[in-house]
């Protein structure tokens, strides 16, 4: 890799011992993946936040950071493992609590914006089309490369703090034009509705893998996309996909490309597949976590009506929507508790819950595995209608 002498200098730790660190790290990992140089970034988004993911092993590489380190370009968090006003109304026990205050107080020591959310875009940490940025979380950087324009890699949380601090990241993977280009082309058959995306999303990630969709017959819908963008992050490991009219990369040619096609019997399939047998203990609905306009839509359907049962429900969505939606919160509130910052995935549910439903591919994908969770798939509706 070609430094420049500013970079050297961070490098030889000239600038202090965080940067020298963030340095080591990022030219590390061009090495390996064979960047020519590196780039300018414009944001960051870094995971890495819940205490349940980091652990002790976290906090300390936070903690070597935080001595001296501060982030250069806007950056943003991840969800944590709590809210941290209810927390302990979501069973969390004090120590886990106590250290997850640690760690968001390291983050913001570091110029970090704790407002806590796998959906950045929504909150103004939105990139331009071109940008490069360094985004962590794999919802949100597949979003940003398809949706936005933006280009990032599928950053890990320490590699994206690196980036953060020194403003730069190895360019390669999809920072080069070469590495953009569409893989398949999938039709999406007439009548499959945005609130299906998430089972989209998952079967074309299960069926393909790491690629880069091409699809035909979606449209542009904030709230479809992030969920189609969740799941096949979950599902194949995709970073980046384009529809048609939407992504602002558009291909020169399709030719040559194999298609596939999802149907109504796909989509059938795909839920018969994630459903459990078992009644869930908790409803989790806001993976990724829910819009204002979700929130709008929620608040509507159940006004008016009356829950019924004892299922503890759990609506996610970030502050910064939270503090917009006062009169949505208060119908919510009535059905379950509407909780800030968190996500089902990376709060510790474990031993509290048993059977935990969400209407997101995504948290069906990681429930069993970090939550040790019975996961059961079900459409909002279909959730809402549970307790109803």
């Amino acid at each position: 890799m070609q430094l420049t002498p500013e970079e050297q200098a961070m490098l030889a730790g000239k600038e202090g011992k965080a940067k020298r660190k963030a340095m080591g790290l990022l030219v590390a990992l061009g090495t390996i993946y064979g960047a020519d140089r590196l780039i300018p970034i414009t944001s960051a988004h870094l995971s890495g936040v819940s205490y349940k993911t980091i652990g002790e092993g976290g906090i300390s590489f936070l903690e070597e950071m935080a001595e001296d380190g501060r982030v250069s370009v806007p950056t943003t968090l991840n969800p944590m493992g709590m809210d941290v006003e209810r927390w302990r109304e979501m069973g969390v026990d004090a120590h886990f609590a106590e250290r997850q205050l640690h760690i968001l107080s390291l983050y913001e020591r570091m110029g970090v914006e704790t407002n806590c959310t796998c959906t950045p875009y929504l909150l103004g940490n939105r990139p331009n089309v071109g940008d490069h940025v360094a985004w962590a979380e794999s919802s949100a950087l597949a979003f940003a490369n398809s949706v936005l324009g933006a280009r990032t890699n599928r950053e890990g949380g320490p590699g994206a703090l690196a980036a953060a601090i020194v403003g730069r990241t190895p360019n390669y993977g999809l920072h080069l034009d070469s590495n953009r280009r569409a893989t398949h082309v999938v039709e999406v058959e007439q009548g499959i509705g945005k609130e299906e995306w998430s089972l989209v999303g998952h079967a074309v990630g299960r069926r393909l893998g790491s690629c880069i969709p091409y699809f035909r017959g979606l449209d542009n819908d904030v709230n479809g996309l992030k969920a189609l963008a969740a799941a096949m992050a979950a599902s194949g490991s995709v970073a980046m996909f384009m529809v048609e009219g939407v992504t602002p990369e558009q291909p020169v040619t399709l030719e040559g490309l194999p298609v596939v096609r999802i149907s109504r019997q796909d989509i059938e399939a795909t839920v018969q597949r994630l459903r459990a047998g078992d009644r869930p203990d908790l409803i989790a609905i806001g993976c990724p976590h829910l819009s204002e306009s979700e929130m709008k839509e929620l608040a509507a359907y159940l006004d008016g009506k009356c829950k019924k049962g004892g299922t503890e429900v759990w609506f996610c969505t970030s502050r910064g929507v939270w503090l917009r939606c006062p009169k949505e919160r208060a119908v919510l509130e009535r059905f379950g508790k509407v909780l800030c910052d968190t996500c089902v995935v990376v709060a510790p549910i474990e031993g509290l819950h048993r059977v935990t439903a969400s209407d997101s591919a995504k948290a069906y994908a990681y429930l069993p595995g970090l939550c040790s969770q019975r996961a059961l798939y079900g459409s909002q509706r279909e959730l809402l209608e549970m307790i109803l």
